[in-house]
């Protein structure tokens, strides 16, 4: 990540990593960050007690399975998951996302467990 003024290219930065459920940050918005995933499979059951979370996919198709029913996004689409609601991503496809959520949100919430990892800066 720098600060220079050079737009980022999402495509270039999907470009540069291939590890599914890894998180990577592209960029910084105040307390915020954005980052990029490689998703196929089933997530966790987790939830976020004090932010919400939005998820932007970017190519493939992602389903967001709620207690109380799907939501299933494809490319251009973008969801945003309420603090406080459980949830598991779901692609059965490799789909690529964007996420948008607090800097040192973590990403299986309040489960943790071996697919609990912090996310990395994209150079």
């Amino acid at each position: 990540m720098s600060n220079s003024a050079v737009p980022v290219n999402l495509a270039d930065k999907l470009a540069q990593f291939s590890e599914l459920w890894s998180q990577k940050k592209v960029a910084v918005l105040n307390d915020y960050e954005v980052k990029l995933a490689k998703l196929k499979g089933e997530f966790v059951w987790h939830t976020h007690e004090d932010t919400d979370e939005l998820f932007l996919v970017i190519s493939g198709r992602l389903t967001i399975q709620l207690r109380d029913g799907d939501v299933v996004l494809g490319p251009g689409e973008l969801f945003v998951v309420p603090r406080g609601v459980e949830h598991c991503p779901l692609a059965e496809e490799e789909t690529a996302i964007l996420l948008f959520e607090p800097a040192g949100t973590i990403n299986t919430g309040d489960v943790g467990g071996p697919m609990t990892k912090a996310a990395e800066i994209l150079g």
